[in-house]
C-alpha cells in the first residue's frame, strides 16, 4: 500500500510539473525584456547574423517584406547615436544596434501603414531571439518622431523616403532589468466585446 501511494504521489507531481511547464517559445517570450543595462561587451557578427535571418522571417503583407536593416556596430556611431537621441542612452553601453528601416513604396499597396506594421513585426522578431540567444535589447521609437527620423537618418545617411521605425540597442545585459509580468486578464473578450 506504501508502494502504491509514493508511486502515486510522484505521478501527481510529475502530472502537476509537466503541465506547469511553459515550452521553450512561450519561456521565451516571458522573458523578453526590455534591457537598458549593458555590459558594453560587444556583440558577435554570428549572433546579429541569426538575429536578422529571424527579423526577416517576419510575416509581412502579400509577403513585400518593406524592409531594410541597418546593423551598426562601430563604437563612435553607436555613441553618436546614443548622445542625439534622448531615448537611446544606452547606446552608449550597447554592443551593437539594428535599425529598422520601413520602405513604403515597398509595402503593399505602397502605404506606409502597412510597411510600418509589418517592420513591427519584424521588430518583434528580433526583440525575442535577442532573448534566446542570452543577450538583451530594447525598441527605441524613432516613427513618427520627425526629430528623431531626421537625426537618425542625418547619422546613417538614410534616404528621405526611407522610416527610419526604431534604433534596438543590442547587447550583453547586466541583469538588472528583469521580465514584467503584463497580462491582465480584464484585456480579454471572449466571443463579443
Amino acid at each position: 500500500m506504501k508502494k502504491l501511494f509514493f508511486t502515486l504521489a510522484f505521478l501527481l507531481i510529475f502530472i502537476n510539473f509537466s503541465f506547469s511547464q511553459d515550452n521553450e517559445v512561450i519561456s521565451n517570450i516571458k522573458n523578453r525584456k526590455s534591457v537598458r543595462h549593458f555590459t558594453g561587451e560587444s556583440v558577435s557578427k554570428e549572433d546579429l547574423n541569426k538575429i536578422l535571418i529571424s527579423a526577416m522571417c517576419a510575416p509581412t503583407a502579400v509577403n513585400k517584406q518593406p524592409w531594410s536593416f541597418i546593423a551598426v556596430t562601430d563604437r563612435k556611431t553607436l555613441d553618436e547615436l546614443s548622445n542625439k537621441l534622448p531615448s537611446a542612452k544606452m547606446l552608449s553601453q550597447s554592443g551593437a544596434a539594428i535599425i529598422i528601416c520601413a520602405i513604403p513604396e515597398k509595402a503593399y499597396d505602397g502605404k506606409t501603414e502597412f510597411a510600418v506594421i509589418d517592420c513591427s513585426l519584424a521588430g518583434e522578431n528580433i526583440l525575442l531571439t535577442v532573448e534566446s540567444l542570452g543577450l538583451g535589447a530594447l525598441w527605441t521609437a524613432a516613427y513618427p518622431d520627425n526629430d528623431r527620423m531626421s537625426t537618425i537618418r542625418k547619422i546613417l545617411n538614410i534616404p528621405e523616403n526611407i522610416i527610419p521605425l526604431c534604433v534596438i540597442p543590442i547587447g550583453h545585459p547586466t541583469g538588472e532589468d528583469k521580465p514584467k509580468d503584463k497580462f491582465k486578464e480584464e484585456n480579454i473578450h471572449w466571443d463579443k466585446w
